[in-house]
Parts: C-alpha cells; sequence; structure tokens
C-alpha cells in the first residue's frame, strides 16, 4: 500500500530519479557498445580482411569509453 504521509512523497520522487537516471546509463552504455561492434564489423566486411580486427579494436574502444562516460555521470551527476 502507498503511504499517505506527505513526508514520504520527496523521498518517492528521489528514488524514481535515480532509477530514471541509472537506466538511461545503462541503455546509454549499451548503446555505444553495439555500435562499436557493428562499426567494426561493417569495416571488416568492407575492407575484407581475414581477421576481424576492426570489429576486436572497436569493440574494446567502445568498452573503454562507455566505462569512461559510465564512471563520470556517476562521480560527477548533473543536477536538474
Amino acid at each position: 500500500m502507498e503511504s499517505k504521509n506527505p513526508k514520504d512523497r520527496p523521498k518517492a520522487i528521489k528514488n524514481l530519479k535515480d532509477y530514471a537516471r541509472y537506466s538511461n546509463l545503462g541503455f546509454q552504455m549499451i548503446v555505444i557498445l553495439l555500435l562499436g561492434v557493428f562499426g567494426g564489423r561493417q569495416l571488416d566486411k568492407h575492407l575484407q580482411f581475414s581477421f576481424p580486427i576492426f570489429t576486436v579494436v572497436l569493440s574494446f574502444l567502445a568498452v573503454i569509453l562507455s566505462m569512461y562516460i559510465g564512471l563520470k555521470d556517476f562521480i560527477h551527476p548533473k543536477k536538474k
């Protein structure tokens, strides 16, 4: 049951904002990773290398970039 106490309302709103912030962060990291893998595969297909070097390199760079952005947003959150 939902509490009717007005003092609990700001805490519930803060919890919702935190949930939205962290889910947005997760989706942002997933998109960065998918773009890195997709871009690497397309480059490898276009250049016709025997070893998928661009897939490996861009995937690795995407992991580093997503971790950097995630940690930056986690340590220094934007105030709204």
